[in-house]
């Protein structure tokens, strides 16, 4: 059994919970499916939380992408982080974060964790070392 709450019918049940404040549901979507209207948007990769295997979950029907992630939020250590624009070492660094920063992880793949730094910073890849537990 799951855990979302139930409705008059299955149809108004919702479909993704936000914080519980914001509910999609089946009726807001007549089909039942997510749809693009048209092409989907070029977002800069700098600073919207998109690539083309994931996105964050807020760019659902916006942008078309396999997989939606709900971001972890975790704090740079002590010490401080470079933000990369790839998860190579020697990729350009998009910012220098002093530890405590707020990192919305949304992927962890290879040592490398990948996100957005707070709710609309810019976005990159640390080390995984570089995220507090």
């Amino acid at each position: 059994m799951d855990n979302l709450p139930y409705g008059e019918s299955g149809a108004n049940r919702p479909l993704f919970q936000f914080g519980g404040t914001e509910a999609l549901t089946a009726t807001a979507i007549p089909t039942g499916q997510l749809a693009l209207s048209g092409p989907a948007e070029k977002l800069d990769a700098a600073h919207w939380p998109v690539r083309g295997d994931l996105a964050h979950i807020r760019l659902a029907g916006r942008c078309f992408v396999p997989h939606y992630a709900v971001p972890m939020e975790r704090r740079v250590v002590a010490g401080g982080a470079n933000l990369l624009a790839l998860n190579n070492p020697q990729a350009e660094v998009r910012e220098a974060l002093p530890g405590g920063t707020l990192f919305n992880l949304l992927d962890v793949t290879g040592g490398w964790a990948w996100g957005q730094v707070g709710d609309d910073g810019f976005v990159g890849y640390l080390p995984v070392d570089a995220l507090e537990p």
